[in-house]
């Protein structure tokens, strides 16, 4: 496996904050993805962040304010980027919610996204095995998410147990067989057989990989999406009810879909990630 090549690094909050890129076997391409080092010494607990829509590995580093938190714990972040980029994929850049920062954390089989998009094997298992690699790392990890980026963190959370201590979500699109925006990428990314999408919704994936793991998500209340229907968190929450697993489902009047209610709430989450880490 290639090394990753630090293109740039901030002091922050007694660590540091680095911007990181490399040759994706999986993706075949460049891919990219920032962390966060905590100045704790010896091997530290990981947590990944997955982002949204049109997002970068950039911008939950420089807008949600979680470095503070991580520091105080003793966490190391990990945030890749949300798709593939630049790879002359036809069609990659014509729409905002698909291509090109939409990858959706799934492994497209349809052409011509079958090539590079294969976000779900880059986060589960190449990203890890590199991090692994690079850091001093503990076994233990958690994943969180936001809105595109909060379905990955379920996906990929309740389909790895063994990988996985913890799981959050903020926004999450909690239903994709069920929303626009999900049977939109499904769609392309995975045919129309919606046999194949189950693998990629976790209100379908609860129903079978329910566990003892509590799973914290955050929703603003006057968040646009979850007005639009876009992001059903009552669908999943009604699935963890069938079959007993453990769900907080925080709702918060006047906060919206933005950073802003990601900072808000974010320390929160952290410190659910850290109980679960052995790190309180």
């Amino acid at each position: 496996m290639s090394d990753a090549i630090c293109t740039r690094e901030y002091a922050c909050f007694g660590g540091t904050v680095g911007y990181y890129e490399h040759p994706s076997q999986t993706c075949q391409t460049t891919m990219r993805f920032s962390v966060y080092r905590p100045s704790r010494r010896g091997p530290v607990p990981v947590l990944y962040f997955l982002s949204g829509l049109t997002c970068t590995e950039e911008n939950f580093m420089v807008k949600a304010g979680a470095q503070r938190y991580a520091a105080e714990y003793g966490l190391m972040l990990v945030v890749p980027d949300t798709s593939p980029r630049e790879t002359n994929t036809p069609g990659e850049s014509d729409a905002w919610d698909l291509g090109t920062g939409a990858g959706f954390y799934v492994n497209a089989t349809q052409a011509p996204w079958q090539k590079h998009y294969q976000m779900y094997s880059y986060v589960v298992n190449e990203l890890p095995a590199l991090i692994a690699q690079s850091f001093s790392i503990q076994s233990s990890a958690g994943i969180c998410g936001h809105s595109m980026g909060g379905h990955g963190a379920l996906v990929c959370g309740l389909r790895n147990r063994d990988r996985y201590r913890s799981i959050s979500a903020l926004a999450p699109i909690a239903a994709p067989m069920q929303c626009p925006w999900g049977k939109k990428a499904l769609t392309q990314y995975l045919g129309s057989d919606q046999t194949t999408w189950h693998d990629y919704d976790a209100s379908q994936l609860v129903l079978t990989h329910s566990d003892e793991r509590p799973i914290l998500i955050d929703q603003g209340a006057e968040d646009e999406f979850l007005t639009q229907g876009q992001l059903l968190p009552e669908v999943f929450k009604k699935a963890c009810q069938q079959t007993g697993q453990p769900l907080t489902l925080r709702m918060h009047p006047g906060y919206d879909h933005s950073y802003y209610f990601i900072a808000t709430v974010i320390g929160d989450h952290i410190r659910h990630h850290a109980k679960a880490l052995g790190a309180v």
